[in-house]
């Protein structure tokens, strides 16, 4: 059995929520929620553990017994990130919450402006993009960046709103609106399932560049082609262009 922490940081500051997922990083995990507290914007973190089989969740209960604002809960058996997503989502009090994966690939740094952001435009999403602006970005594969741009071309077509990047982890919206999208996915496709619900409420998204430092597979990248065409079959699935199909269809 694959080693995997799904780990849900719910760092609530004045009112925002972050959440962290992490499979095969416990390596990153302390030093992720260590960059996340240093922004001082949170007022309560919680783990998520995705019922890992390495160190992660000794490492998640030590840092939770170190700071009275960490909490952990523990998973029964391995999910993925969009039920940890969900489960976290559960427990969640904020009128705020971002989602920050804790493999180090992104920077905790480039949350306070997302986060003013959105209290500046209420009910918008806030989306993290590493593809528009000059934020420092390192890629280490040309097919997952291709891909995602490809896959972004085709969201932003069936969907009839451009977006630059919908595979970044980094979105930040209000707590009641991501909780009423009634999320189903339990695996990478939660990030194209918020955006398309999301739009379907004919919401506004608002685009902000952010830094990228991307892992390699054997740092514990876990995303593949088997995803990637998940994604695409989702991305169909959500869209708006396939709701409108299906009402001329009934």
């Amino acid at each position: 059995m694959a080693k995997n922490l799904t780990a849900k940081i719910y760092m609530v500051g004045s009112t925002a929520g972050v959440e962290v997922e992490i499979k095969d990083k416990e390596k990153f995990l302390e030093e992720s929620v260590n960059r996340l507290l240093e922004i001082d914007l949170f007022e309560e973190v919680i783990l998520v553990d995705d019922a890992s089989t390495d160190e992660s969740f000794q490492i998640a209960s030590q840092l939770s017994d170190k700071n009275t604002n960490i909490n952990l809960i523990k998973l029964n058996k391995q999910s993925g990130k969009g039920f940890a997503v969900r489960a976290a989502l559960d427990v969640i009090k904020t009128t705020h919450v971002i989602v920050h994966d804790a493999d180090l690939e992104y920077f905790p740094k480039d949350i306070p402006e997302m986060f003013n952001l959105a209290i500046q435009n209420p009910g918008s999403l806030i989306l993290g993009s590493r593809t528009i602006g000059d934020k420092k970005r390192n890629n280490k594969y040309f097919w997952t960046f291709y891909g995602n741009k490809y896959l972004t071309i085709l969201f932003s077509l069936v969907n009839f709103y451009k977006v630059s990047d919908i595979a970044s982890c980094y979105w930040l919206l209000e707590t009641d609106i991501l909780q009423s999208l009634d999320l189903k996915e339990k695996g990478f496709a939660i990030e194209v399932e918020v955006l398309s619900k999301y739009l379907k409420k004919n919401k506004k998204i608002i685009e902000v560049p952010i830094s990228y430092d991307g892992r390699l597979f054997s740092e514990g990248k876990k995303i593949n082609l088997r995803d990637g065409l998940l994604i695409l079959l989702k991305i169909i699935k959500y869209s708006k262009l396939f709701s409108i199909n299906k009402i001329w269809n009934t």
